[in-house]
């Protein structure tokens, strides 16, 4: 199999990355659980929640999973915006999901046994309007701020990659455009969820994998270009399929643009532990990247971006527990020394080459920095 020219790695950790308010939140320890917490028991065919109701805020749900499968929490908004996600709920385990809730209005729960499909859903309703945070530092403002600086940045650089990608394979440059393929997704593996925040299946759209393609749907986005590329060759769509990525981004690009896209700080360090479910989930396996095997550098991606998130929020974290933020910064850089091994020039080595003791080894260590990282919404949402 032809492989793509290692692609450059930034070696500057992102100054900052969070999520969208609308987008993402935490799961913490069951350790962390607080008496207002509204349980939520799954199993493969149920998902009981234990209120249905909530005043505006923040409300936090605790996940237990009693099924056989690994399930999923989602709490959705109006058009099925994601408000809340907690990923990679594994059998016998209990997770948080912190996630805010500022106005009334009817929203839905959902758990997704098997990780798949629209999940089993209920109404929720939440009453009233929360008052807006006080922020006498501006601690929280910073990092609004500063986040969504930095993700039009990364979408700008996103839609600027993207499009050398899709000029290459309608080029029918078939080796440049596999070098663009890991490039371009590096910048949207480092603020995936923020697309996942969105309505209408966006993330879907952008970025399902084959083999989460249900019977009848429409299968577009990265990965079907991925398999155009290393398996199948150029299809007689081939070319439309790469317009519909650009199209699909320029629609990211717009909904962050919108006026009403704002970010809530105190679910940053939400961002911070979904971008490691990502990698748990899919990465750590080889499913992802499956034809390309083009991993590593979604690996990275999701790492460089959780990390930033927790920098996004340092300040308020070093203030509230800074033996927290130590530990986090040891995990950070145990982790870091785990993937330099893998490190080849200005890229990484192709992931079926990485044995499955090496992929334990960086699961442990993924673990291990998850453990951490799901303590940080809870410290800077006050609980």
């Amino acid at each position: 199999m032809e492989r793509p020219p290692l692609v450059r790695r930034s070696t500057t950790a992102l100054a900052l990355v969070a999520i969208a308010p609308l987008a993402l939140a935490a799961c913490t320890s069951k350790s962390d659980e607080t008496a207002e917490s509204i349980a939520v028991t799954a199993t493969d065919t149920t998902c009981d929640v234990a209120a249905n109701t909530a005043t505006a805020g923040t409300t936090t749900f605790s996940i237990t999973n009693n099924g056989s499968k690994v399930t999923e929490f989602y709490v959705y908004g109006a058009g099925d915006r994601v408000m809340g996600e907690v990923e990679n709920v594994g059998p016998g385990l209990t997770r948080q999901l912190i996630v805010n809730l500022p106005e009334a209005g009817t929203f839905h729960t959902a758990c997704k046994p098997g990780m798949v499909g629209e999940g089993i859903r209920a109404e929720f309703t939440v009453t009233g309007n929360a008052a807006a945070p006080t922020d006498e530092s501006g601690q929280l403002a910073t990092a609004a701020a500063g986040y969504k600086q930095y993700v039009t940045g990364q979408v700008s650089a996103l839609q600027e990659s993207a499009a050398k990608f899709v000029a290459a394979i309608k080029a029918g440059d078939i080796e440049s455009a596999k070098a663009q393929y890991p490039l371009a997704r590096t910048y949207y593996e480092r603020i995936e969820p923020i697309a996942e925040s969105f309505p209408d299946d966006l993330d879907p759209r952008i970025d399902l994998r084959e083999a989460n393609v249900e019977p009848g749907q429409k299968w577009t986005g990265f990965h079907r270009l991925e398999k155009d590329l290393w398996v199948t060759g150029p299809q007689p769509d081939t070319n439309a399929m790469a317009d519909q990525l650009l199209t699909d981004l320029k629609e990211l690009a717009d909904g962050i643009a919108a006026d009403d896209f704002a970010i809530d700080p105190i679910q940053v360090a939400g961002g911070a532990q979904t971008l490691l479910d990502e990698i748990s989930r899919t990465k750590i396996t080889g499913e992802e990247d499956i034809f390309s095997h083009t991993d590593l550098w979604d690996f990275q991606a999701n790492v460089d971006g959780s990390q930033a998130a927790i920098a996004s929020v340092r300040p308020i974290l070093d203030e509230r527990n800074k033996d927290l933020a130590a530990r986090i910064d040891q995990r950070f850089a145990e982790l870091d020394a785990e993937l330099a091994q893998y490190r080849r020039g200005d890229g990484f080595v192709f992931y079926d080459t990485v044995t499955e003791p090496q992929r334990q080894a960086l699961s442990h260590k993924i673990d291990a920095l998850s453990a951490e990282v799901s303590q940080v919404q809870g410290v800077v949402a006050g609980q």
